[in-house]
């Protein structure tokens, strides 16, 4: 398709949308609900074809100008809280075709990347205070070394970053600026299926920055499949047809009223560009985790200890229920299951209120339980065969973060004890247990036990100390301060002592140079 074409495409769309919305909004703003070439007594014609009412052109011109003036205010008051943000020093997977692995290492590359370099990434966010807390995605942000946000009047500032959670995709940043703008925060819960909404962002980098795209809330609660998905992540995502491309993430999505009921994060996409489906971040979920972030830099999660899935028809059914809606209790999960489970929970139960508000689905219960406060008691109301209602109260459990942050990491507490690499998050380094053929390969010496560094991630916090097979490797990890380890999962225990940003003291032997030496270590997040 020509550019021109494209063009007229673009008009034709605009002035049917345009069209559409003068309708829309006609009771809103007090378009007349009768033209005068629907009135009775004129004549039945089209407007600007003989025969034409006079009044009707001018009718429908005065509706879509009010209609043009509406979204051009919502679009001038939300643009000063709208930044756009600069993320250096990621690491990107780059092909390396002259990586040479040593031999006997290939299992421990099973689909590893051929290299990493660094690379400059943008996005976008939006003020959310006047003394400089400035929401994102984590996408957007995580694994930056240096950050900056350039505001609409084109000051910009370094930016250090508050906090951030995976789980929502959300993140906080923070900058010294005066004279900012927030931007007024709605309620998500209240959007409804159809309404009017702009998406405000930077799509595509420099050269489209601040743009405006309009649209509708096509749906609510959506569920992705989006990369790094876990148990822990929340998902309930307003989708739109505003349209939403790459660099957008991190922008609101702002109601006709001109408050923010979303975060653009992602899209639904074949070319990796805007295919006419976007998806935000509910605003309430946002700031919810915004909060905590502010406060304690990180997100303190309750569990209620069940494991859960949607109802089907067949639940509702079973229970009693006159629509499908409601999350079913399949099993119990450690000692927040054992909580649940002496409280009157029962497997087969469907949940679907806590504290009197209704749950439709999961990601709904997960964001009524996640942000409570641990040790805190939750009223929940479930459903059971033959119509059979209870209210239990059941107390709530902390997450732990650190238990579910090593199994992530792998599939068990010592994931890599098959022989493949497994993450150490807080170094930044991929590691591998050291089994006896490895070592006769490497021609350690009798007796020298630890951990092998099976890659290092370019900018992270071991980046250019620690050395894998590709740098100058691989080193073997001997210590960490002076506990000796010898499997991955030892040397997380042994670390888990340290908290991020602390100073590590790690002992190595390096199986190229045959030398033993110390690296002290800053660890990361």
């Amino acid at each position: 398709m020509t550019l021109g074409l494209s063009s007229r495409f673009a008009v034709g769309g605009l002035a049917a949308g345009t069209f559409a919305a003068g309708l829309l909004f006609g009771g809103v703003l007090d378009i007349p609900r009768r033209s005068a070439a629907q009135a009775p007594s004129a004549p039945q014609a089209i407007a600007g074809h003989p025969g034409s009412a006079p009044g009707t052109a001018a009718a429908a011109e005065s509706g879509l100008m009010q209609v043009s003036e509406a979204f051009a205010a919502v679009a001038e008051r939300i643009k000063p809280s709208v930044v756009y943000i600069r993320a250096e020093g990621r690491s990107e997977s780059r092909p390396r075709p002259q990586l040479q692995v040593p031999p006997g290492f290939e299992r421990f590359f099973p689909g590893l990347p051929d290299g990493e370099q660094y690379q400059r990434a943008s996005g976008s966010g939006f003020v959310v205070s006047r003394d400089g807390y400035i929401l994102t995605n984590a996408h957007v942000v995580d694994g930056a070394k240096n950050l900056k946000v350039r505001l609409l009047d084109r000051r910009e500032f370094e930016a250090k970053l508050v906090g951030i959670d995976a789980a929502t995709d959300v993140a906080v940043l923070k900058i010294a600026a005066a004279n900012l703008t927030p931007a007024p925060l709605g309620d998500s819960d209240e959007a409804r299926v159809g309404e009017w909404v702009l998406a405000v962002g930077n799509p595509l980098g420099e050269n489209l920055t601040f743009t405006v795209t309009s649209g509708i809330i096509s749906a609510k609660g959506r569920s992705l499949n989006l990369p790094g998905r876990s148990d822990r992540s929340i998902q309930d995502f307003i989708q739109t047809d505003a349209a939403i491309n790459p660099g957008n993430s991190g922008g609101p999505l702002v109601s006709v009223r001109g408050d923010v009921v979303g975060m653009n994060t992602a899209i639904a996409s074949q070319t990796g560009f805007y295919s006419g489906y976007g998806f935000a971040v509910p605003i309430n979920l946002a700031h919810l985790v915004m909060d905590q972030l502010v406060a304690n830099g990180r997100v303190e999660r309750a569990a209620l200890g069940v494991l859960v899935r949607d109802a089907t028809l067949n639940d509702a059914e079973y229970v009693g229920l006159p629509e499908i809606r409601g999350v079913l209790v399949e099993d119990f999960s450690g000692s927040a299951g054992e909580a649940a489970r002496k409280a009157g929970l029962e497997s087969g139960d469907i949940i679907i209120s806590i504290e009197g508000k209704p749950v439709e689905y999961t990601s709904q219960l997960q964001q009524r339980i996640a942000f409570r406060k641990p040790g805190e008691s939750v009223k929940v109301e479930v459903a059971r065969k033959g119509g059979v209602r209870k209210t239990l109260s059941v107390p709530l459990q902390r997450v732990d973060e650190r238990r579910d942050l090593a199994r992530a990491e792998g599939s068990s507490p010592d994931a890599s004890a098959d022989g493949h690499a497994a993450s150490v998050a807080t170094l930044g380094i991929d590691v591998a247990p050291l089994d006896g053929s490895t070592a006769q390969q490497l021609e350690l010496p009798d007796g020298l036990r630890g951990v092998l560094v099976a890659g290092v991630r370019p900018g992270g916090p071991a980046f250019e100390q620690l050395a894998g097979p590709e740098n100058g490797g691989p080193d073997i990890i001997l210590k960490v301060e002076d506990r000796a380890v010898t499997t991955p999962a030892e040397l997380r225990d042994a670390l888990r002592v340290s908290k991020p940003g602390e100073i590590v003291s790690l002992q190595l032997y390096n199986a190229r140079s045959k030398t033993r030496r110390v690296e002290r270590v800053r660890l990361g997040n």
